[in-house]
């Protein structure tokens, strides 16, 4: 069996863009909707390109089900877990430093090519610029460190009291504010093809040039208040560590919001993250490495969300990626079928059982599955009408209940 060499020469003229041109702001936390790519590497990309380039461009991709001869292939993922499958879509199923694919063996021997995903970048990486150092890039205090990540930079930046955060040729940090890219100059993307000296799956720019990040990725709090944003665990794209206790502060203009999960790996059920009403206090969710955030959106009731965040003693893991954006009025923006939000009280007409029916993909997820059992059928919030089926509840003490009338039996799972 062959081996897959993740780095070599081929990395010079093979690593491709990860962002669109400056101008579309795709890489600022801000506009995190242009984005299939919330790792910084792309390992959690599951686009449709299947070729090398887009636009139909580059060479196509063989499929994931057709390339047992090499290390990685649908046989070696029957999980799902790396998004590998019957298709030839591109992916990064060995933590490299941004999808790929293999490729019908060329003259050269070479059987994979990174792809290039214009789509697939990290919100809040700005892209890369030419450092000529008369003046330098990023006007800002600098540092080197034999075990620099993209992480590292921005902590020594964002305590240095500067919005962005630069690496260069691996080892270096620079830091500077948004000023700075008024002068700056872009440079093409494959010249940022530097692998962090403390982290292989990581870049960190190239030789006189800058990879530039956003100090608020991976921050500890924040208070957002943009119309939509992301907002990463501590410490991403790291891994978080041990004892954090992290708050985030969101108040989008609108009446309501809508978050939907993009990453979410806790260590374990001692590592939480929690949702309340920034007006009441009253804990709306909670999530932790036992009971996941359900798929797709979540629409919550509240102008204002507070979240917080603590990971125990021991707490390592990948952590999360949340987007959210504010609703003008919830109730014109329905929630679809099958997406979470808190129930409203039943009608005094209706009858509400819950039980973890079996199979239910709900029930799974540390909830309830609950229906809904009326004369007639009639819309109510969660579930929505006769005979279908929601979720409600938590497997937590502190989950909101299932709506139902009083003596109504409920069953936790």
């Amino acid at each position: 069996m062959e081996t897959r060499t993740p780095r070599g020469l081929l990395l010079l003229f093979l690593f491709l863009p990860l962002l669109p041109p400056r101008g579309a702001s795709a890489g600022s936390l801000h506009s995190p909707g242009l984005s299939e790519c919330f790792q910084v590497n792309g390992a959690d990309y599951r686009g449709h390109q299947n070729r090398t380039g887009p636009r139909e461009a580059g060479r196509p991709c063989l499929f994931w089900d057709q390339t047992q001869q090499h290390s990685y292939s649908s046989a070696s993922d029957p999980q799902g877990r790396w998004g590998l499958g019957p298709h030839n879509f591109c992916r990064n199923p060995d933590g490299d430093v941004q999808p790929w694919c293999y490729v019908a063996e060329t003259e050269e021997g070479i059987y994979w090519r990174y792809c290039d995903i214009p789509t697939c970048h990290m919100p809040g990486y700005l892209g890369c610029f030419v450092d000529s150092g008369a003046p330098p890039a990023l006007s800002g205090p600098s540092g080197t460190s034999t075990k620099l990540t993209v992480q590292v930079c921005l902590r020594f930046c964002r305590m240095k009291g500067y919005q962005l955060a630069g690496v260069e040729a691996g080892y270096a940090c620079f830091c500077g504010s948004e000023s700075d890219l008024d002068r700056g100059r872009p440079a093409p993307a494959t010249d940022c093809d530097q692998i962090c000296f403390g982290h292989p799956g990581q870049l960190c720019g190239g030789d006189g040039r800058l990879g530039i990040y956003e100090v608020s990725v991976g921050s500890c709090q924040g208070n957002w208040t943009a119309p939509q944003g992301v907002v990463y665990s501590p410490d991403f794209p790291d891994e978080y560590g041990p004892d954090r206790n992290c708050s985030w502060a969101l108040s989008p203009p609108g009446a309501a919001l809508e978050l939907t999960f993009r990453l979410f790996e806790l260590a374990d059920p001692r590592d939480r993250l929690e949702l309340r009403d920034a007006a009441s206090g009253s804990l709306l969710r909670a999530f932790d490495g036992a009971r996941p955030p359900p798929p797709g959106p979540l629409r919550l009731r509240a102008a204002a969300l507070l979240l917080t965040f603590r990971s125990d003693a021991r707490g390592h893991a990948q952590g999360f990626a949340l987007t959210y954006r504010g609703l003008q009025d919830a109730a014109d923006d329905p929630v679809p079928k099958g997406s979470a939000q808190t129930p409203a009280a039943p009608p005094d007409w209706a009858n509400v059982s819950c039980s973890p029916r079996p199979g239910a993909p709900e029930a799974a997820m540390g909830g309830a599955v609950c229906w809904l059992r009326g004369k007639v059928p009639r819309r109510w919030g969660l579930p929505g009408a006769l005979g279908e089926a929601g979720l409600c509840g938590t497997a937590g003490l502190e989950g909101w209940p299932c709506p139902a009338l009083p003596g109504t039996l409920r069953l936790r799972v």
